[in-house]
């Protein structure tokens, strides 16, 4: 079960990152170009949200289910802690659950804005801060905390 739940975290970080910066994109173009809040740009706000929420519910069972996590709060792990232990107990979840709720925050007040600009540029400010602490938190290959491959 660990490895189908790894497996899916991976393939989801790819689909919530590919729908942030289209729905960033999309409100970037609906604010400059002063364009009308479509059906479609509200049914990409959502599916942008789900998709951040499925990621976060696999995410937290994956984040029990880890023997990292679990080797981390042993009282083993507090003597043995390494920077990828803590990345991976501490940082990662922290920095991610803080991107879920900037995310369901953009999506509903945006959803709540009267004017399609003032919804356009909720969605971009909220997803773009977003879309940045989860950059920061992703297990990249290159990255100096702990590094993954891009698919596992």
């Amino acid at each position: 079960m660990y490895s189908v739940l790894l497996f899916l975290h991976s393939i989801f970080r790819w689909l919530v990152l590919v729908s942030l910066v289209y729905s960033i994109y999309r409100a970037f173009l609906g604010y400059t170009l002063r364009l009308a809040f479509s059906k479609t740009d509200n049914a990409i706000r959502h599916w942008t949200a789900t998709l951040a929420h499925i990621q976060l519910m696999i995410g937290m069972v994956l984040y029990f289910k880890s023997p990292l996590v679990q080797h981390f709060w042993s009282p083993a792990g507090k003597v043995t802690a390494s920077k990828e232990l803590t990345f991976f107990s501490l940082i990662h979840p922290a920095l991610m659950l803080v991107s879920i709720i900037l995310i369901t925050i953009g999506s509903a007040k945006a959803k709540r804005q009267l004017q399609d600009q003032a919804a356009f540029k909720t969605i971009f400010t909220w997803y773009l801060v977003a879309l940045i602490l989860i950059f920061i938190a992703i297990p990249w290959p290159f990255s100096p905390l702990a590094n993954r491959p891009y698919i596992r």
